[in-house]
């Protein structure tokens, strides 16, 4: 292709980018690093923005000009930046690509006007406004000349781009200018289309999102920029949302789209004066809910006119129906659970929730899809899924919340109304009735606990929750698979509020279903329903059933995809929980089935990890942990002995399987997986490179230990041996050039050996403090070394009463960098302690630092550790600025950080104790009412009336404590095995400080003065 007025270079570039779309590999290969080459030559950006400009070259052509160019600003514009590759561009060079590009924004076809603006906002973002200071009157001049529509795409385009990036320095800048124009073009709707003025509203979305972001610092100061504008934005939003909303029309759904994001962002961000204008949009935002639902009926519902589902405007915008109406239910929630704005609402909230439930009937797509793909269905119904249906529901738990019992009125009365209204439709015989009564259902079952808490409901629910099940299960399974499937998991839902014989017959009804050929929706809702009637189900009823109930769920598991294998695998734990006595009967029917699907679905986590539960379920179960043994071990042994000939993820897997077997299992069993797994996991920690393998290995063994005890020593007839064993595996894992993930988890396996073999490793204590300072010096997981203080802190334990002596250790032990090991063991930990999760990995850390500190050992004046975060200048820290100037913090001495941690453990301990006092008056009956209508009893200085806390006070704080933390011991061996674990920690530390402060009462005041208020008020409490 020759081109008249070009240059030899511009001609061999066009050539080029010609040869770099030609259907021949070869051709195109060697045009591509042709390409490459060129782009670190002087001038290839100028030259590919001149092929851009140029609208006598195609179209295509031209567009693929305009990507490279975006790809090389990214990679060659700014030297600082993530990614930046050699040469960067000259600043002449830079000068006349800008000139080029902003001259293209008027380009007729929206596609290449996209690519542009894309790479002049990827330009602002390094040049703007400092280098290039006329890009914003520029754009500005563009979008005021209503006679270049094109322009006007071009310039909004690209400010919606760079408003998206703006900080808190441009945006208080641009608004008072920018928003003008913008409302101009927006309240122009016989000179601008919907596409234009919906662009021009995302730019005042993404303005007002970064002032409500600065809200937060310069509240005045944003309010008063905000205050003048918003009375002509209100009353244009209510301009659009006042006309009905179309059908089969995008651009109208995308533009009221935007005036919800913007009246979202209003309201969230300037509630007090958004509030006054409020009224002038309720009307039209009622309107547009009642008309959408007519419009989202005959588009997605019945599916007779077009939703545009899955369809895109030319900036990648969704312009779906649905898209549209899940904003709208958001905008929705952010009123209902607004305190200033609910009530505005509170006068027609029956009718709010009366609509909604409209909008939770299963479409016409989804019954498509649902009917093809059970995988899809059980997704969906995971609510892991954007969709109009979740958005609904999310609105109907809202109204609850902030509505109360009238919330509550609202939701029964209009799911009384739906019901009826089906029931009419089914009388009239109209095809769809079903979906109402569906959606109805779904409706309860998302407030199902909202509403059995409010106990009032219940026999109301109960008894019209009967009368649905008890006329529709006449109705045919497979001409309505989806309202079946809501019937069981409602039963579910609702179990404790409906007759027993009810509940018994839709069990019996679930186990019979997942043996029968109905539609899989079907078998879907009876696995749901399984899974949560099965634990509360009488014994009679599992043992008569238990053969059918398991044959069926093995047999549905065989054919089960991935989705669905995962609620085949949960009821069947639960249908195993349940089988008590049975279980052991059954255990050749499940077993076999369980371990063939976790082997071949071993590399799945969540499938793998499913499996496995069940097999735990089994092997808890009476009479069933002996033969599962022996069915596991003859397949489990070999892989182990030969690790490198396995597929991905099967030695790591079998390792997880045997740690599940160990744990809280008998000697003999123990002792059995010993035997045939204890040598070949001891050579995966020492030879394997593979992380996940040395990770799982380190538990296995500590479950081992954890088992065996003292015993363990004996079983291979050479106790030597494999203490030499274990310490070979701690050695390996302490290796400082280890990388980190292959050691995560030696923590919890030096634990196990400092518990259960102490004389073996008390005269290996130098060595391994040594080892634990190297590794933890090396580190780069913060998860590790939180684990490895840990053992320092059960080192500390053991070392009473001469904790001193321990602390004498670690400073004759150097250290790289700092003046010993104990001085860097002590910056670490002071810094890590907040990081530390668990109740007894808190238990345990929280008081070997308050053992340390009794100690009052000299040490400890001469270190200083990290203190306060030193606050940087007023404003939003951005990326940029975080990276220019990174966190400062003070310096302080070692006792007085100590007791800081000590009190911040109070402090939180006291935040969990008013969580509690928020739900219940628990805490008033403890302290016979004396303390107050929800006071902060911490923060307060009088926060006690008597002289000192009660021990029932104190009890009712560690009560607390360990409510909050019982799911957060990740290492149950740890939390069995250490009778460190039952300390009680508020009593521990109300002692611990009560010692100190009389040991040295200047020393200690001195300290104290160094606390902020809410630590010494902590303090103060436990020590009256």
């Amino acid at each position: 292709m020759i081109i008249l007025g070009m240059d030899q270079d511009q001609q061999w570039l066009v050539n080029c980018l010609n040869a770099s779309l030609d259907p021949n590999h070869q051709v195109r290969t060697f045009a591509e690093t042709s390409l490459q080459q060129a782009s670190l030559q002087p001038g290839y950006g100028v030259a590919l923005a001149g092929v851009a400009a140029n609208r006598e070259l195609p179209f295509g052509l031209r567009q693929l000009a305009a990507v490279l160019l975006k790809q090389y600003i990214k990679k060659h514009w700014n030297e600082d930046e993530e990614g930046f590759e050699h040469p960067v561009v000259a600043r002449n060079e830079k000068a006349s690509i800008r000139g080029l590009l902003l001259a293209l924004l008027d380009d007729p076809y929206k596609k290449m006007c996209t690519a542009v603006s894309v790479a002049v906002s990827t330009i602002a973002q390094y040049d703007w406004p400092d280098d290039w200071p006329e890009l914003l009157p520029f754009l500005l001049s563009l979008i005021n000349d209503q006679t270049k529509l094109n322009a006007v795409h071009g310039a909004l385009r690209c400010l919606v781009l760079i408003s998206s990036d703006m900080d808190d320095k441009m945006v208080p800048k641009i608004v008072p200018v920018l928003f003008p124009c913008l409302h101009t073009i927006v309240s122009s709707p016989q000179v601008y289309d919907k596409c234009l003025r919906s662009r021009a509203l995302s730019i005042v979305y993404n303005c007002t999102s970064m002032l409500g972001v600065m809200s937060g610092v310069y509240k005045t100061e944003t309010s008063s920029l905000m205050l003048p504008m918003l009375q002509p934005w209100m009353e244009q939003f209510s301009s659009i949302l006042r006309h009905p909303v179309p059908s089969e029309d995008p651009d109208d759904w995308s533009i009221r789209m935007e005036v919800l994001k913007c009246l979202n962002q209003f309201i969230q961000n300037f509630p007090a004066i958004a509030e006054t204008h409020f009224v002038v949009i309720v009307g039209p935002l009622w309107h547009t809910f009642v008309s959408s639902l007519e419009v989202y009926k005959r588009s997605s519902i019945e599916g007779v006119e077009d939703s545009y589902d899955g369809r895109y405007d030319s900036d990648g915008a969704e312009k779906s129906l649905e898209s549209f109406v899940i904003q709208l239910f958001e905008f929705l929630l952010t009123v209902v659970g607004s305190p200033r704005f609910v009530k505005v609402v509170m006068n027609n909230v029956k009718e709010l929730v009366y609509y909604t439930i409209g909008f939770l009937q299963v479409t016409e797509q989804q019954v498509h899809t649902w009917s093809l793909d059970a995988n899809q269905y059980v997704a969906d119904e995971d609510d892991n899924t954007y969709s109009c249906r979740v958005s609904g529901a999310l609105l109907l738990e809202e109204i609850i919340t902030s509505c109360g019992m009238e919330g509550i009125d609202a939701v029964i009365d209009s799911v009384k109304r739906r019901i009826s209204e089906s029931q009419l439709e089914k009388d009239n015989g109209s095809p769809g009735w079903w979906r109402l009564r569906e959606a109805t259902l779904f409706a309860l079952a998302s407030v199902s606990e909202q509403l059995l808490e409010a106990e009032v409901s219940g026999p109301t629910i109960g008894n019209m929750l009967e009368q649905i099940l008890t006329d529709d299960v006449a109705t045919g399974v497979h001409d309505y698979p989806f309202l079946f499937a809501r019937l069981f998991s409602s039963v579910a839902k609702f179990s404790s509020v409906i007759n027993n014989q009810v509940t018994e017959h839709f069990l019996y009804a679930a186990i019979k279903t997942i043996g029968m050929n109905v539609p899989p929706p079907v078998k879907v809702g009876a696995c749901r329903a399984l899974s949560q009637l099965l634990p509360d189900a009488t014994r009679g009823v599992i043992q008569h059933h238990a053969l059918d109930l398991f044959s069926s769920l093995t047999e549905l598991l065989k054919n089960a995809s991935e989705e669905t294998m995962h609620l085949v695998l949960e009821t069947l734990q639960a249908a195993v929980k349940a089988a008590h006595e049975v279980s052991a009967s059954i255990e050749p029917v499940v077993s076999p089935t369980i371990l063939n699907m976790w082997a071949s679905h071993v590399s799945d986590p969540f499938i793998s990890i499913d499996a496995l539960e069940v097999l735990e379920a089994i092997k808890n179960a009476p009479g069933c942990i002996h033969p599962l043994v022996s069915r596991v071990l003859p397949y489990i042994g070999p892989i182990l002995s030969n690790p490198q000939q396995q597929p991905d993820g099967l030695v790591a897997g079998s390792l997880d399987l045997v740690t599940m077997l160990v744990k809280n299992a008998p000697i003999d069993v123990v002792k059995a997986v010993y035997q045939v797994s204890f040598d070949p996991v001891v050579r995966i920690v020492l030879q394997s490179d593979d992380h996940s393998e040395m990770q799982n290995a380190t538990q296995c063994l500590a479950a081992l230990v954890s088992g065996g005890k003292q015993d363990m020593l004996a079983w291979c007839g050479d106790p030597g041996f494999t203490m030499r064993s274990l310490l070979d595996v701690a050695s390996r894992l302490l290796d400082p050039d280890l990388e980190s993930s292959g050691s995560l988890f030696v923590g919890s396996f030096i634990l196990q050996l400092i518990l259960h073999l102490p004389s073996e490793m008390a005269q290996h204590i130098r060595d391994l403090v040594t080892a634990l300072i190297r590794r933890m010096q090396s580190s780069q997981i913060s998860a590790l070394k939180s684990s490895l203080i840990l053992i320092f802190a059960r080192l500390v334990h053991l070392s009473t009463p001469h904790v001193e002596q321990f602390i004498d250790l670690l400073v004759s032990i150097p250290a790289e960098g700092h003046r010993n090991s104990f001085a860097y063991l002590m910056l670490e930990w002071t810094r890590q302690q907040g990081e530390v999760q668990g109740a007894y990995q808190i238990k345990v850390t929280t008081t070997a630092l308050a053992l340390l500190l009794l100690t009052r050992h000299v040490e400890l004046g001469n270190i200083n550790v990290q203190g306060l975060l030193i606050k940087s200048e007023a404003g939003i820290t951005t990326r940029s600025r975080a990276k220019l100037r990174p966190d400062q913090w003070t310096l302080m001495p070692l006792p007085a950080k100590i007791l800081a941690i000590l009190a911040d453990a109070l402090l939180e301990i006291q935040e969990q104790v008013d969580a509690d006092n928020e739900q219940d008056s628990d805490w008033e009956e403890i302290q016979n009412g004396d303390a107050g209508d929800n006071e902060n009893f911490l923060y307060s200085a009088d926060a006690t009336l008597h002289n000192r806390p009660t021990y029932e006070y104190l009890d009712a704080m560690a009560k607390a404590f360990n409510e909050d933390q019982e799911d957060g011991c990740e290492d149950e061996l740890l939390c069995a095995a250490d009778p460190l674990n039952e300390i009680n920690l508020v009593n521990y530390l109300h002692e611990s400080l009560a010692k100190f402060s009389e040991s040295d009462k200047p020393f200690f005041q001195h300290l104290f003065q160094s606390l902020t208020k809410p630590q010494q008020n902590a303090i103060e409490l436990v020590l009256r």
